[in-house]
C-alpha cells in the first residue's frame, strides 16, 4: 500500500521556435513550464487497468508535494484508434503522456534562495515518503502502460541513500527508453560512475553562476568546485549532452548569460536559462526577471546570424544553435527542477 499521496501533473504542449545559426553545431533550448495543471489520468483507463486506475486515483485524492508529472503531445483521433498506448495515458484533449517526473525526496543540500528559505521548510515525515520498492511499483504501472521516459528530481535526489538500487531497479523495466535525473552536482561526481552503471541514461546539472562566490551567496552552502567537477566527470563518463540549468536573475547572473554559452564551445554541454519565477518564498521580488525575449536580445547582438530550428512534438522549449558549440538553451518560466 502506498503511504505517500503524489499529484500527478501535466504540461500543455506549446509550439516552441528554434533556431540555428549556418554551418553551425551548436543547439540552444528554450522552454516554458508555467502551464502546469492536474492530470486526472486515472479518468482514462480501460477495465483491464483497473488495478493501476484505482492506484492513481488514490493518489491524486491527497494533494501533498508534486512527487509525480508528465509531459505529452497531441494525438489525433485517427492516431488515438491505432496507438498502442494505454487510454489511461491520454487526456481529454488527445495528448499523449509518456515522460513521468518523479520526485524522489524533499531534503536538500543547498539553500538557493529562490527555492527555499535559509532555516529551510517543513518536510514531509520519512514514513510517508514513497519507499524504493513503491516507487518501481508505481513507474511499473505507468512504463507498461506507454510512459518511456523517467525523471528523477528532488530537493535533491543524489542525497537518497538507495538512489543507486532505485536506478537500477528503474532502468530495467521494460519499454524504459530514457532514465534521466535532475541534481544539484555537489555530490554527483563521486556516485556518477555507479549511477550509470545502474542505467542513469542523461543528466540536468543546475549550476547558476560560474563564480565561486556568487554560487555561495545564492546557494548559503560552498561546493562550486564540486558541482564544475561533476560536469566534468559527466562528460568524461559519456552523457552527452550534459544539460546545465540556469536561472537567470537581474543583478545577479544576468550579465554571465554569454558566458554560459562559451561552456558549450567543443563541449557536449547544453545551456538551459530559466526565467526566474517569483513566489512567495522569495518574496516575489519580479525586479529580478529576466524576460526571455531580452536574453535573446543579448544572444543575437552576439551571434547575429542565429537561425530558428524545428521543434520536436513535446517540446515546450525554442531550440537554437552557434557555430562551434553544441549546447542547448532552454527557458522556463519556473525553476522547479
Amino acid at each position: 500500500m502506498f503511504r505517500s499521496v503524489p499529484l500527478l501533473s501535466k504540461l500543455h504542449p506549446r509550439i516552441g521556435k528554434q533556431y540555428h545559426l549556418k554551418n553551425s553545431v551548436r543547439w540552444f533550448h528554450v522552454q516554458s513550464s508555467s502551464d502546469l495543471v492536474n492530470c486526472e489520468i486515472a479518468s482514462y483507463s480501460e477495465p483491464i487497468y483497473n488495478n493501476c486506475r484505482e492506484l492513481i486515483s488514490g493518489c491524486l485524492s491527497g494533494f501533498l508535494p508534486k512527487t509525480y508529472s508528465t509531459s505529452c503531445s497531441t494525438l489525433s483521433h485517427d492516431t488515438l484508434k491505432d496507438n498502442p498506448v494505454s487510454d489511461m495515458l491520454v487526456d481529454s484533449f488527445g495528448r499523449l503522456h509518456t515522460y513521468l517526473r518523479i520526485s524522489l525526496t524533499e531534503r536538500c543540500n543547498l539553500r538557493c534562495q529562490y527555492c527555499m528559505p535559509a532555516e529551510g521548510v517543513e518536510l514531509t515525515p520519512g514514513p510517508r515518503l514513497l519507499s524504493k520498492n513503491e516507487i518501481v511499483r508505481l513507474a511499473n504501472l505507468f512504463v507498461s502502460s506507454g510512459v518511456d521516459k523517467i525523471r528523477l528530481t528532488g530537493g535533491e535526489p543524489t542525497i537518497r541513500k538507495d538512489i543507486e538500487e532505485i536506478c537500477l531497479h528503474l532502468s530495467n523495466l521494460k519499454g524504459l527508453k530514457t532514465l534521466a535525473m535532475t541534481t544539484n552536482g555537489i555530490t554527483l561526481s563521486k556516485k556518477l560512475l555507479k549511477l550509470k552503471e545502474c542505467g542513469l541514461s542523461a543528466l540536468n546539472i543546475s549550476l547558476d553562476t560560474l563564480v565561486p562566490s556568487k554560487f555561495e551567496f545564492m546557494t548559503r552552502r560552498k561546493g562550486h568546485e564540486r558541482v564544475m567537477e561533476s560536469i566534468n566527470t559527466a562528460i568524461i563518463l559519456g552523457y552527452n549532452p550534459v544539460k546545465v540549468n540556469c536561472v537567470v536573475m537581474r543583478g545577479f547572473n544576468d550579465d554571465e548569460i554569454l558566458d554560459f554559452i562559451e561552456l558549450t564551445r567543443e563541449r557536449p554541454i547544453n545551456i538551459r536559462f530559466i526565467e526566474f519565477m517569483p513566489f512567495d518564498g522569495n518574496v516575489w521580488n519580479v525586479k529580478k526577471l529576466v524576460p526571455y525575449s531580452e536574453m535573446l536580445d543579448r544572444v543575437v547582438k552576439e551571434y547575429p546570424d542565429l537561425k530558428r530550428l524545428q521543434d520536436n512534438p513535446t517540446d515546450t522549449a525554442k531550440n537554437f544553435r552557434i557555430e562551434g558549440h553544441c549546447g542547448w538553451l532552454k527557458r522556463s518560466s519556473s525553476p522547479w527542477c
